[in-house]
């Protein structure tokens, strides 16, 4: 379907070697004849301590659905937070809308993953920001330059790498580094002589690596090496002079080396 996205893997151990213990997710013995399923097993469909949606061990659920996607509709309103997600992995995404409100928000995740972009806009406003982060891993264009403003930094750091540039300078100040070093990275350089003053560092570095050559003085005198550095690299000529200079015997070595070059 357009605008599906493929959902991450469910972070599941191997089955420990030689191990078959089959209990169910509320640690009962799990016993063929008990389940809606026995019928399938005979034609190697489902297999105790292997593939069974009754195991409490989320890649025996996983395998049962694999080989039986038809029957994960059946479980999307499962007790058990692991069948209902991984159902979700495997049921056709026309059923997935009501587990938008699932009580577990690895459900959501998921969902989220699976859903069209059109039917999970109005989850950037999930309470967990890890579902939220799903979505702004999603979402594309104009709708992520609300997921700017996130209370959750994580949250905020993938909208700012995927945002539209232009729409990054609402985040120049951010108050979270990691926010501001994406927006560093992807800003039209018409607002990127702005975070030369940032507190960070490496926030300046990037600074530094992207401004037109010209535009570098600003950073001659930073206080920090590596900023220093990154303008050696790139200064113009005729302003490089000065950082020869300096109290950095690699930018000093880097800054004659360009100034007696051969031109």
């Amino acid at each position: 379907m357009s605008g599906e996205h493929t959902a991450p893997e469910p972070a599941t151990p191997p089955d420990p070697p030689g191990s078959f213990e089959a209990l169910d997710w509320q640690g009962r013995p799990v016993r063929c004849e008990d389940c809606p399923h026995e019928d399938i097993q005979a034609i190697g469909r489902c297999d105790l301590g292997k593939v069974c949606v009754a195991d409490r061990r989320t890649r025996r659920i996983d395998r049962f659905f694999a080989r039986n996607p038809e029957l994960a509709a059946r479980y999307l309103t499962h007790p058990y937070s692991e069948v209902r997600l991984l159902a979700a992995k495997h049921a056709s995404v026309f059923l997935l809308p009501p587990l938008k409100a699932d009580a577990e928000p690895d459900v959501r995740v998921m969902v989220a993953y699976r859903l069209p972009l059109a039917r999970i806009t109005d989850m950037r406003d999930d309470p967990d920001p890890r579902v939220r982060m799903a979505v702004a891993h999603r979402l594309e264009g104009r709708m992520l330059v609300a997921m700017l403003g996130d209370a959750d930094y994580r949250v905020r750091v993938v909208a700012a790498r995927r945002a539209p540039p232009e729409s990054l300078v609402m985040a120049l100040y951010d108050p979270d580094i990691e926010v501001r070093r994406e927006v560093a990275r992807r800003v039209p350089l018409a607002n990127l002589v702005t975070m030369a003053a940032d507190v960070d560092p490496l926030v300046r570095v990037t600074v530094a690596e992207r401004l037109p050559p010209e535009r570098l003085t600003v950073l001659m005198r930073d206080a920090d090496m590596r900023v220093r550095f990154a303008v050696a690299e790139r200064l113009p000529l005729a302003h490089l002079a000065g950082m020869a200079e300096d109290e950095v015997a690699a930018i000093r070595d880097l800054a004659l080396a360009r100034l007696n070059a051969p031109t």
